[in-house]
């Protein structure tokens, strides 16, 4: 059987005892290491699992499933996700796969940011469609991201903001020869994320509409939420773009243009102290 297992958002320890139980009785388990990650790195969770834990990337999940496969209709082989399993199309796609070569497949599910985001107090039910930001560089700069989260403002939703990570890719210049050569790890702050979005309204300027974002936005950053160390701002966007929020993983939330009052009641202890009259004034 292969197995699909969800890790939880913060270490070791938050994996489901069915999870746990499932891990320790499987012949071969992976981890996948570029949809998100743990405070904890893979020589943890084998400690504390009993198991080998195998690390893998990009590549090896998208492009070489069938090891992950191999033989896993004789052997239980289990793939660990950081979050949910179902947090990334990637893993629906391993799922489909496994079930045209007849392996068995079981989910066990667990906590992800979709959920745990809940903890800055907007209230799930009223959050549109999710959004990813992704770096910019010199020669590329999309932007779709922006009118998504402008959707969702003007319909009064909140936006999560799920912001980049590149882990284990190759560079431009490796990409042209046989022998692969990797940057060292990024994780998008969500003060690198609120810089590109006042970048892109740098860009609109005075062709902006009333419905707009604009530099007095107020977003919420979230980083390490399910941790011991989570941290939670409020502010504006010019606020966060100087606020070091700390070690990844980073989210952010930009709000709906109107918010509850329960809402705005739970922001303000996490909020800046203009944005807290802000809220209050709600």
């Amino acid at each position: 059987m292969l197995y699909l297992i969800g890790l939880g958002l913060g270490d070791e320890k938050d994996i489901t005892v069915k999870g746990l139980e499932a891990v320790r009785k499987c012949k071969r388990v992976y981890l996948e290491s570029y949809t998100s990650i743990l405070t904890v790195g893979a020589k943890r969770l084998a400690e504390f699992y009993g198991k080998e834990v195998i690390e893998l990337y990009r590549e090896d999940v998208e492009s070489e499933a069938f090891k992950i496969l191999k033989d896993a209709d004789k052997e239980d082989v289990a793939l660990l996700v950081v979050g949910d399993p179902f947090g990334a199309t990637t893993h629906s796609d391993l799922l489909l796969r496994a079930k045209e070569d007849n392996i068995e497949v079981k989910v066990i599910h667990n906590a992800s940011i979709i959920t745990g985001v809940g903890c800055c107090g907007l209230q799930l039910y009223t959050f549109g469609e999710i959004v990813s930001i992704p770096y910019w560089n010199e020669n590329w700069e999309p932007d779709s991201f922006y009118d998504k989260i402008l959707v969702n403002y003007k319909n009064n939703s909140h936006t999560l903001c799920l912001l980049d990570i590149k882990v284990k890719e190759p560079t431009p210049e490796s990409m042209c020869r046989k022998k692969k050569e990797y940057m060292p790890p990024q994780f998008m702050s969500v003060k690198e994320a609120c810089l590109q979005i006042l970048k892109k309204l740098e860009k609109i300027g005075d062709s902006a509409s009333p419905d707009d974002l604009t530099k007095e936005t107020i977003v919420v950053g979230l980083a390490r939420v399910g941790c011991e160390t989570q941290k939670i701002v409020a502010g504006t966007l010019e606020e966060l773009s100087i606020i070091d929020m700390g070690e990844p993983l980073h989210c952010m939330v930009i709000p709906g243009k109107n918010l509850h009052p329960l809402e705005s009641d739970y922001l303000v202890p996490y909020a800046t102290a203009e944005t807290a009259l802000k809220l209050k004034g709600n």
